[in-house]
C-alpha cells in the first residue's frame, strides 16, 4: 500500500477523487496508527508518522468512499493524570463525515476493567465499536438555495425525524422514521399547509444508545448523546450507512428548500457520549482525554455542567477549532439553516462561571458563514449559574423559558400574573431591549420536546414516568400543568370541552405572541405521551406521532392562528411596542393599550392585584413604527385580544375610543374557534361574555 506525506488540514478523511487524505490531532499519544477495516473483520494498519503541530495525517492513494477505518492511539495511560491513552481501542475520527454500526456494550469497549477503574483494559474493542467511513463530498445540488426566511416571518416547528415519520399511513414502511421520508410529499404537504417555515430537527448527529438504557430494552430516543460532530445519525438513513446517509440527509434538504422550509438542528456541542470517569473509551477520550474535557482537579473525574457526565473544555483551541469546523460543515456541505444549541450555558464556561464574553460567542460573531445563519441558544444549564434566560449576546436568539412558564401559568389561574404575562405576549422587553435586541430574538414555546405534550398540558397534573424505568424519579415535577379536573383519561364531556378549550388557548396565545413561535411535533393533533414528561428513552408509539385519518379540529385552528399571524405584520413586529402614538403614522392612537375587562385602562392597581386573571389589550395596525424592506410604512387592521383566564365567565367591554366597529375573528370558547370572516359585528362600548377560560379576538380593518 503506497503513504504519502498527506497534509494536516482538514482535519478527518478527505477524499479528492483519486484517494483519501487522513489528519487526527493527538497531544497525548506518542504515536497513532490508521486502521482500514475489512467486511472480513480484519484490518490494515497504517502509521501516521508525519505530525505537524500534533496533527497526524497521512495520504493514501485509491482509498475510495464507502471505506471503513478508525484510530488506535499508543502512549500513557494514566487516569490520576488524566491521560487515558488505550491502544486495545479502536477509536472513531472526531471529524468522520459517516459513521458506521453500533456500539455492542461489554467491557471490550472500556478503557478499564470492570471494577478496577485504574487498570487498563486490553480487550481488542474493534469487532464491538463504530467505525468512521470515508464519504464522497460531491453532491449535485442543483438551484438549491437557502431559504433565507427572516425571523419575523418565522414558524418554527420542532419535530424528531423518526416520530415524526414512523407512523405517516402515506409513507412506504421502509422510509419511515429516515431522512428520506422528511421529503416525502405527504410530510411537506403538512408542513407547508400549516404554515411552518422551518423545521427544528431533534439531534441528528451521530449519537449513542446509553450501556444502561440498552441493558433496561430502552434506547436513547431524544439522541442528546454525541459522538460524532460530522456525522448524520446512521439509524435514521434508509439507504444504508456506508456514508449513503450523507447524500441521503442532502436529498432532505434540498426537498425542503424546495417547498421553501428551512433547516435548523438541535446541536449538542456540550459534552458527549462517552459519559464520565466510567464511560467507555469510543474517540476523544483515547485520543486525547485532557485537551477535549473539562477534568475535575482530580484528574480521574470529569467535571460535569450538564448533567451527563463530562463537559467539553470549551477554552481548548482544539475543542473550539472543532466546534466551528462542524458548524460550517453542515451549512457549507450540508445546507442547515440554522442551529439550537442544547444547554448552551456550558458553551459559555471558558473557566467555570458563565461568560457571555468566552471565546466560543467571539469566535461564532466572527465568523463569516456561522455568523450568518439562525442561532439559537437553550439559555441554561445544570451549572451553578446557568440559567441565563436573556443574557445570551446580541447575535443570538433564545428559547424563551420564561415565555413558557409565564403563559402556563396564566392560563392555570396563577394569581399575580398579569405583569410578566403581558411582557411576554409583547415579546419580553425586559430580556431583550437593554442590548440591543428586538422581540425576535424570543423563540416562543409553551411546549417542547423535553416536558409535557400540549395534550398531557391540560391532562395531567403530575408527571408519570414509570415506563422509564427509574420509579418516577426522572423529569420535571413542577410542569406548571392543569388537568382540568381529572388526572389523566376522561370521558367527562365537561372536562374534555374545557381541555380542548385550554388547547385552543394556548395555541392562540403563542401565535399572536410577539417574537417567533415554536411548535411541538404532533401537537396539532393533540398526541399524548400518556403524562410522561421524560420520553428521552422511549422509542415507541408513546412518543411517535400518530397521524390520525382525518386532521381534526384542532389541527384546523391551528393552521388558522398561524396564517392569522402570517397575514398580519402586527402580531410579528421587529420592534418593541412604545406605549404611545408611533410619529409620522397620522395616528392619535398610541400603538398598544391595555384595558380592564370593564373597558378602562389597566393601572398599576389592577397590574398587581392578586385576583386578576383577565384583561384586553389593543394592538394598533396603523401605529408599526418599523419600516417594510423599501422604506415603506407597514400598516395593518387593528384587533383587540380578550383573555378571561378566570374559572367563571366575565362580561368584557369593547373599548370606546379604540374603533367604532369590529368583528370577531376567534373565540377558542367554540370548537372551531370561529373562521375569519363569520364571526359576530360588535360595536364600540358593546359587552361581550366569555366563557371561563377563554380568549376572544376582535378586528377592525385599517
Amino acid at each position: 500500500m503506497q503513504v504519502w506525506p498527506g497534509e494536516a488540514y482538514p482535519l478527518g478523511a478527505t477524499y479528492d477523487g483519486a484517494g483519501t487524505n487522513f489528519a487526527v490531532f493527538s497531544e497525548a499519544a506518542d504515536r497513532i496508527e490508521l486502521c482500514l477495516l475489512h467486511d472480513d473483520g480484519s484490518e490494515t494498519a497504517v502509521e501516521l508518522r508525519e505530525s505537524d503541530a500534533f496533527v497526524r495525517h497521512a495520504y493514501l492513494p485509491g482509498i475510495m468512499p464507502g471505506q471503513r477505518y478508525g484510530f488506535r492511539a499508543h502512549g500513557r495511560y494514566d487516569p490520576g493524570h488524566g491521560q487515558r491513552v488505550n491502544s486495545a481501542k479502536l477509536l472513531l475520527d472526531p471529524y468522520a463525515r459517516a459513521i458506521s454500526g453500533a456500539v455492542e456494550w461489554g467491557e471490550e469497549v472500556y478503557g478499564y476493567r470492570f471494577g478496577e477503574p485504574d487498570k487498563r483494559n486490553d480487550l481488542d474493542s474493534a469487532p464491538h465499536t463504530m467505525t468512521s467511513v470515508v464519504v464522497n463530498p460531491y453532491f449535485d445540488w442543483g438551484d438549491d438555495r437557502p431559504p433565507r426566511t427572516e425571523y419575523h416571518h418565522t414558524v418554527l416547528y420542532e419535530a424528531h425525524v423518526k416520530g415524526l415519520t414512523m407512523q405517516h399511513p402515506e409513507l412506504p414502511e421502509e422510509l419511515r422514521g429516515t431522512y428520506a421520508a422528511l421529503a416525502h410529499p405527504a410530510i411537506i404537504e403538512h408542513l407547508t399547509k400549516l404554515g411552518v417555515t422551518a423545521l427544528e430537527l431533534m439531534p441528528v448527529h451521530q449519537f449513542v444508545n446509553d450501556h444502561r438504557l440498552v441493558d433496561m430494552g430502552l434506547n436513547n430516543y431524544w439522541g442528546y448523546n454525541t459522538i460524532g460532530f460530522f456525522a448524520p445519525h446512521n439509524a435514521y438513513a434508509s439507504w444504508g450507512d456506508r456514508g449513503q446517509q450523507v447524500l441521503e440527509f442532502k436529498s432532505a434538504v434540498r426537498a425542503l428548500h424546495e417547498a421553501g422550509i428551512e433547516v435548523i438542528l438541535d446541536v449538542v456541542y456540550n459534552h458527549t457520549a462517552e459519559g464520565n470517569h466510567l464511560g467507555p473509551t469510543l474517540s476523544f477520550r483515547g485520543l486525547d482525554n485532557a485537551s477535549y474535557y473539562r477534568l475535575a482537579e482530580d484528574q480521574r473525574y470529569y467535571t460535569d455542567t450538564t448533567g451527563t457526565g463530562n463537559s467539553l473544555l470549551m477554552r481548548s483551541p482544539h475543542v473550539l477549532q472543532l466546534i466551528m469546523d462542524s458548524l460550517r460543515y453542515w451549512v457549507t456541505e450540508m445546507h442547515v439553516d440554522g442551529f439550537r444549541f442544547d444547554l448552551a450555558a456550558t458553551l459559555a464556561r471558558q473557566f467555570h462561571e458563565v461568560d457571555r464574553l468566552s471565546s466560543f460567542f467571539d469566535l461564532v460573531q466572527q465568523d463569516p458563514v456561522v455568523s450568518q445563519v439562525k442561532l439559537i441558544a437553550e439559555p441554561w444549564d445544570v451549572g451553578e449559574g446557568g440559567y441565563q434566560v436573556g443574557n445570551f449576546p446580541p447575535l443570538w436568539t433564545e428559547w424563551n423559558g420564561k415565555y413558557r412558564d409565564t403563559v402556563r401559568d396564566m392560563w392555570r389561574g396563577e394569581p399575580r400574573t398579569l405583569a410578566e404575562f403581558a411582557s411576554r405576549l409583547t415579546g419580553s422587553s425586559d430580556l431583550y431591549q437593554d442590548d440591543g435586541r428586538r422581540p425576535l430574538a424570543s423563540i416562543n414555546f409553551v411546549t417542547c420536546h423535553d416536558g409535557f405534550t400540549l395534550n398531557d398540558l391540560v391532562s395531567y397534573n403530575n408527571k408519570h414516568n414509570q415506563a422509564n424505568g427509574e420509579d418516577n424519579r426522572d423529569g420535571e415535577s413542577h410542569n406548571r400543568s392543569w388537568n382540568c379536573g381529572v388526572e389523566g383519561e376522561s370521558d367527562d364531556e365537561s372536562i374534555l370541552a374545557l381541555r380542548a378549550r385550554q388547547r385552543r388557548n394556548y395555541v392562540a396565545t403563542l401565535m399572536l405572541s410577539q417574537g417567533v413561535p415554536m411548535l411541538s411535533h404532533g401537537d396539532e393533533f393533540a398526541r399524548t405521551q400518556e403524562g410522561n414528561n421524560n420520553g428521552y428513552c422511549q422509542d415507541s408509539e408513546l412518543c411517535w406521532v400518530p397521524w390520525p385519518e382525518e386532521g381534526g379540529e384542532l389541527l384546523e385552528f391551528t393552521r388558522a392562528m398561524v396564517w392569522l399571524r402570517r397575514d398580519h405584520p402586527v402580531f410579528r413586529r421587529r420592534r418593541f411596542f412604545h406605549g404611545r402614538p408611533v410619529q409620522g403614522t397620522h395616528d392619535e392612537l398610541s400603538d398598544i393599550a391595555w384595558f380592564t375587562p370593564e373597558g378602562g385602562e389597566m393601572t398599576e392597581r389592577d397590574w398587581g392585584s392578586a385576583t386578576a386573571r383577565a384583561l384586553s389589550v389593543f394592538l394598533n395596525g396603523n401605529a408599526i413604527s418599523e419600516p417594510g424592506p423599501r422604506g415603506e410604512r407597514i400598516a395593518d387592521d387593528s384587533f383587540l385580544l380578550m383573555f378571561n383566564a378566570s374559572p367563571q365567565a366575565l362580561e368584557f367591554v369593547v373599548p370606546v375610543d379604540h374603533g367604532r366597529q369590529w368583528q370577531v375573528i376567534v373565540d377558542t370558547a367554540l370548537p372551531e374557534g370561529v373562521a375569519p370572516g363569520t364571526g359576530a359585528k360588535v360595536e364600540a362600548g358593546d359587552r361581550l361574555t366569555l366563557v371561563d377560560r377563554s380568549m376572544t379576538v376582535l378586528q377592525r380593518p385599517a
